[in-house]
């Protein structure tokens, strides 16, 4: 989210500029997602996003069942995830400043994972592994049938088929619709690895090791596909071999945070400067994409380009140096919220 909120205050795109041609332009690379076949460090973020999601979700579901019926948890879902996919449709609108009908949006995507992911949480974890792959399968199987000779074109493919069905359009970036359906892995791998961790079967060792292997399978089969050149590694339309790879990529990254936090007891002060955007991380997530975007930018443009521009730094500079005020205005408003205890939930 912390990530997610720096985008949306300009930073990746400054820095991006800054450093082109320079020293510093691979590093600032992996801030831009890959134009098609390979993998940045930035195409990680929407797979961590719907994973930790997936996390949270036994968590919230053994919370609520405590006070409440399974029904009524079932309502809240459909009515989370509505609105998740309203807010999705509506931010395009935003970003096209008109009234748009688009549903490329990550809260779109996220609104059909949860939703998947809720029905068969309560099958058995090999059940819900196996429903996972066979959402990869049938994914290989759509753009495959679609289009045999080039599968993965870019330009013509199975997801931009769906997008011209539904939505009349396709995207300029070569995002697609579809993408809920494998991305959805990614989710249903978070609940997988929330029951884990909730399980008091299973030793602390034993949880780690469980993690461990199943990331080290998962990379390795999507690394397998793209080497193997039968499927490539694409995020903009979400192969398997991508779902993949990343998804192995997060349980990895939830094995490490549960070492370190949780086992090493290694409860840092400096964790809480990312934790405070979490515990409010869709309201950020929309006040920086709609209010940040639009007015924060100029806002702070008013005081770095003032104070700035007379000492003879460079606009480029003085573009990274707002968005890191941007981003700071951000991460305040999370952090004062979270200091009243004020949180918005849907």
């Amino acid at each position: 989210m912390f990530l997610l909120i720096a985008e949306a205050a300009g930073f990746h795109e400054h820095f991006y500029e800054l450093t082109k041609n320079t020293v510093f332009s691979g590093m600032s690379e992996q801030l831009i997602h890959h134009p098609w076949h390979g993998l940045r460090f930035w195409d990680l973020i929407q797979p961590f996003f719907m994973f930790i999601v997936g996390v949270a979700m036994p968590f919230s579901l053994r919370k609520r069942l405590a006070t409440g019926s399974q029904q009524a948890v079932t309502k809240h879902i459909l009515k989370r995830c509505f609105l998740l996919f309203l807010f999705g449709v509506l931010l395009h609108c935003v970003y096209s400043h008109t009234l748009v009908w688009e549903l490329w949006n990550v809260l779109v995507q996220l609104a059909f994972t949860i939703l998947i992911a809720y029905s068969i949480m309560k099958l058995p974890l090999k059940a819900q592994w196996a429903i996972s792959f066979a959402l990869l399968l049938l994914t290989e199987m759509m753009y495959r049938i679609y289009n045999p000779g080039d599968p993965y074109s870019r330009g013509d493919n199975f997801g931009t088929f769906t997008d011209l069905l539904t939505m009349g359009k396709t995207n300029s970036g070569h995002w697609v619709f579809i993408n809920f359906i494998p991305t959805a892995s990614h989710t249903v791998w978070g609940v997988i690895c929330g029951k884990i961790l909730l399980s008091r079967e299973k030793k602390d060792s034993n949880k780690m090791m469980y993690f461990i292997t199943a990331g080290l399978i998962i990379v390795c089969a999507g690394l397998i596909l793209d080497q193997l050149n039968i499927t490539p590694v694409i995020k903009r339309i979400a192969t398997s071999s991508f779902t993949l790879i990343s998804g192995g990529i997060a349980i990895w990254v939830l094995a490490l945070c549960y070492w370190s936090i949780d086992l090493r007891k290694n409860h840092k002060k400096w964790l809480s400067i990312f934790a405070v955007v979490g515990t409010n991380s869709i309201f950020i997530y929309l006040f920086s994409e709609t209010v940040g975007i639009q007015w924060f930018r100029g806002f702070g443009m008013i005081f770095t380009q003032g104070i700035l521009a007379p000492l003879l730094l460079s606009e480029k500079i003085i573009l990274v140096i707002n968005s890191l005020l941007v981003l700071f205005m951000f991460w305040y408003i999370t952090y004062f919220l979270d200091s009243k205890k004020i949180y918005f939930r849907i």
